[in-house]
């Protein structure tokens, strides 16, 4: 009789209303490849905490932003914490997972990110901008960000937690994804207005310099991750974000070639997880 397959509950919304995207698609394919090495479970991100009990591991991937359940996701991280369930992504990371501080960390170190700020005391430090950009610490896919004028600056509810940013007239967009450190691809939108076009990127030896540099930045120890950055109009890169919550994989837009290599990397970094978490 052949071992038994880990069990995996995989936190999902399939009906998250993503703007010009469908994440269950990705959800649907990705875990086709999954289910020939693991058992799986699918769930909604607000029923996952109920229905740990019996798996080895849990998979967290497009569950959406979590301010729309921010006591069940806090409740969900507690609980696998306290009995050591492993969790795919691992919680170590320290970008998106923690708040979107970090960005004012980097600001801070003097990296390649857009400046950032997140107090009033603190404006000086940001470049003089036509506009600026405010966002929530806990923002996902756009939800909360705006645009404001420079004289709103001073104005600006600082104590509810938010981040201020100059707007940059960027060239375009360009993501590198990874599984745990290891590059996989990379997708840009030519066009600033329809940043959800994407294409495939050839990444030079600079831009891949660039992103794994962030990503030795990270501590995350297995899960993957999304280095978002704009071209700047001097040609530099500029870090957006850091997403190692649960990024958004854009698989319909590569080859398949590439979409099976990602798989299968995938695959072998959560068995590397469940080793890891056995060895314990």
């Amino acid at each position: 009789m052949p071992p038994a397959k880990p069990r995996i509950l995989y936190v999902t919304d399939l009906a998250y209303p993503a703007r010009g995207r469908r994440y269950c698609d990705e959800d649907i394919a990705l875990t086709a490849r999954l289910r020939e090495h693991f058992a799986l479970a699918l769930c909604h991100p607000l029923d996952a905490t109920a229905l740990l009990d019996g798996f080895d591991a849990a998979i967290v991937r497009n569950s959406g932003p979590v301010l729309n359940y921010l006591a069940e996701y806090e409740a969900f991280g507690h609980r696998t914490r306290t009995t050591g369930l492993p969790v795919y992504n691992t919680s170590d990371g320290r970008g998106d997972m923690a708040g979107k501080d970090y960005l004012v960390d980097l600001t801070d170190e003097g990296l390649a990110v857009i400046p950032t700020v997140a107090a009033a005391d603190d404006l000086h430090r940001l470049p003089a901008a036509d506009a600026y950009i405010v966002k929530p610490r806990l923002g996902a896919d756009s939800l909360g960000l705006r645009t404001v004028a420079p004289d709103e600056l001073a104005t600006l509810p600082y104590e509810e937690g938010i981040l201020v940013q100059p707007k940059i007239p960027f060239r375009y967009e360009v993501s590198f994804y990874f599984v745990d450190d290891a590059f996989q691809y990379a997708l840009y939108a030519p066009d600033p207005e329809r940043r959800w076009e994407l294409v495939p990127y050839e990444p030079t030896a600079a831009d891949l310099e660039f992103a794994r540099s962030f990503i030795a930045w990270n501590t995350l120890s297995f899960g993957i991750q999304r280095v978002d950055a704009c071209r700047a109009p001097d040609g530099a890169l500029l870090l957006v974000e850091l997403e190692d919550l649960n990024p958004y994989l854009s698989l319909d837009r590569v080859d398949e070639a590439t979409r099976e290599a990602f798989a299968a990397e995938m695959t072998a970094s959560v068995h590397r997880l469940l080793d890891a978490s056995d060895a314990r």
